[in-house]
This record gives C-alpha cells, sequence and structure tokens, in this order.
C-alpha cells in the first residue's frame, strides 16, 4: 500500500523573520538604557557581576570582568549586532550570534528577568531554521526549497524548531495563568491593585491619572485583573482554535503585553513575548503580506498551508496564497 509523504511548510518567511527582530530589539534596548555600572553590579550572597564561573564564563562579557569601561564597550558592540540582526541581514549568518549574545546578556548581567530568559530559548530555536535560510533578508518572500537532498531536512529542521518555538510559548502561559489561581486575590480580582499601587512596578505618574481611577472601581480592577487571565489560557490553548480565532488571541496577546510595558516598563520583556506570540498564533508557513487596497493600507492574513489550518478566507479585502512546502 502506498504511502503519501506529508509535505513540510517552509520556515523561511517574514513571521519568523519579524519574531527574530522583536526579539533582537528587545535585547538591544536593555542593553542600550543601561549602563554598565548597572548591569553588572555586585548582587549581596552571590558576587560581582559578570560571574564568570563554570558555563558562564563562556559569556562574552567574561572578556573583560569588573573593568567597566572595558564592559562598556562590549555592551555597544553587542547593541550594533543586535540592531544588524534586528534588520534581517543575513539571517544565516546572524543568528548565531545573535544566540550568543543573549546567552551572555542572561548569564552575565545582575538584573536578568523572564524577558532575557525568553529571549535567550527563542534565539536558540531560531538558529535551526536560520542554518537553511539562504536569502539576503529575512523579510523577502518566502524562499522556495532547491532541489538539493538537503533540503527537506533543513525545512523538517527548521519548522521543527517553530513548532517548539510554540509549544514553549503554550507551556509559558498556561503556567502564568495556571500558578495565579491558587491566590485569593486573582481570584476575588483585586490582584492589580497591589501591581497598580507598587511604586516600583506601578504606572509611571503621568499615566497613573488614568489607572488610579480605573483600580478604584471594584469593576475596573475586576477587569483589569480577570482579563489578562483570560487572555493567558486563550493563549494556552490557541493551537487548539481555529485560524480566524487565532488572529483575535494573537491581537488580545500583543494589546496584553502592550499594556504590561507601557504600566510597568517591562519592554524588553514585551518586545520578546511579542516575537514568540506571532510564531504561536501564524500559521506555520505563512506570511505577512501588506498590500494597498483604494488608497489604504491592509495587511494581509497570513499565507495559511492546507496541510495546517486549510484553506484561509480574505482578510480586509487582502488575498492568501498557498504556502510553500517541502
Amino acid at each position: 500500500m502506498p504511502v503519501t509523504q506529508r509535505p513540510v511548510p517552509l520556515p523561511w518567511t517574514n513571521v519568523y523573520g519579524l519574531a527574530r527582530t522583536l526579539v533582537a530589539l528587545g535585547t538591544a534596548g536593555t542593553l542600550a538604557a543601561s549602563s554598565a555600572e548597572t548591569l553588572f553590579r555586585p548582587v549581596a550572597t552571590i558576587g560581582d557581576y559578570p560571574l564568570c564561573t563554570s558555563t558562564t564564563a563562556a559569556s562574552v562579557f567574561c572578556l573583560a570582568p569588573h573593568n567597566y569601561t572595558h564592559l562598556a564597550w562590549i555592551k555597544w558592540a553587542c547593541v550594533m549586532v543586535l540592531l544588524v540582526v534586528a534588520s534581517g541581514w543575513r539571517p544565516r549568518f546572524t543568528a548565531l550570534p545573535h544566540a550568543y549574545i543573549n546567552y551572555s546578556v542572561f548569564s552575565g548581567i545582575a538584573i536578568a528577568d523572564g524577558g532575557d530568559q525568553v529571549a535567550l530559548i527563542l534565539s536558540v530555536l531560531f538558529v535551526l531554521p536560520a542554518i537553511g535560510d539562504k536569502r539576503r533578508w529575512h523579510w523577502e518572500p518566502q524562499q522556495q526549497a532547491s532541489g538539493s537532498r538537503t533540503a527537506p531536512l533543513l525545512a523538517l529542521l527548521g519548522t521543527s524548531a517553530l513548532v517548539m518555538v510554540r509549544l514553549q510559548m503554550v507551556v509559558i502561559y498556561f503556567q502564568a495563568a495556571v500558578a495565579k489561581l491558587p491566590h485569593a486575590e486573582w481570584q476575588d480580582g483585586t490582584a492589580m491593585w497591589y501591581w497598580g499601587s507598587n511604586l516600583d512596578f506601578g504606572p509611571a505618574p503621568w499615566l497613573n491619572t488614568l489607572i488610579a481611577p480605573i483600580i478604584a472601581t471594584p469593576l475596573g480592577v475586576a477587569l483589569m485583573t480577570w482579563v489578562p487571565l483570560a487572555i493567558e489560557l486563550s493563549l494556552a490553548i490557541c493551537l487548539l482554535l481555529p485560524q480566524r480565532q487565532r488572529w483575535w488571541v494573537m491581537g488580545a496577546g500583543l494589546l496584553f503585553h502592550f499594556s504590561i510595558a507601557l504600566i510597568m516598563g517591562l519592554w524588553s520583556f514585551a518586545l520578546a513575548m511579542a516575537g514568540g506570540i506571532l510564531v504561536l498564533c501564524q500559521p506555520l508557513g505563512g506570511s505577512i503580506h501588506v498590500r494597498r487596497v483604494t488608497n489604504s493600507v491592509h495587511v494581509a492574513a497570513s499565507d495559511a498551508p492546507d496541510t495546517e489550518e486549510g484553506s484561509q478566507n480574505d482578510l480586509d479585502g487582502s488575498s492568501v496564497q498557498p504556502a510553500g512546502m517541502a
């Protein structure tokens, strides 16, 4: 009985390219906006940063530990490399430096947060599709698989990495939502009152004039507490939803992280998570198209391979074409 081979969606699209750009900009922003003295300050009970012991000795910042002038030069060199990554130039050559810098940041700075960890995981997984990405810019149209024997293998390797990105994002949002449920503040809808009143993580004074009246009302604070939970749970089950519903979940997730960045100032975290959300919610092998229709610009729905989602209807008047397969 003949065996029908299922085609593999090609991973070399501007979706994973845009995700790479967002992740790189988040890390570049952390380095550019923070001084060397802030990034590499001593930490009580741990010692001076960068820690150059065991595997952390591989960090690029260990080339000049405990010398703030040299660390500042290394920091700005990393920013320049990350800006090249964000530009989309030669992903095949810039993916490994991107992952190495994110490893150096996560293991080398004293103020690493969850966004730095997510950026590290995503940049490492993005190396696999980049290996087979021969495009000059990751914004270019989807690259078709060549006739070589390695092309299907490279496509499978890259697509498998993007599937792992999806699963990683599902785990993150599932854990984020479920971990909040046992706490009384999240159950009764008052958690955001505490966060909104926190001097360290609360909104800036100019924004507090808008946030304070909302969290001062029972309905307002309950909505600000429970809506994020609903969004996190929606992202956790995103892969089980039809593609049309994933667009709404993606928009809600991006707005959610933009709000966190605006209120709490966690911009690098927001950019890293936005990159992951794009890969999570877009169809595998799909591309984002911008078309001009009747003197206005519309963002088209991503190409959706028939193997994953079935044929997609038009969105905003823009047509959807089949994605490439290997």
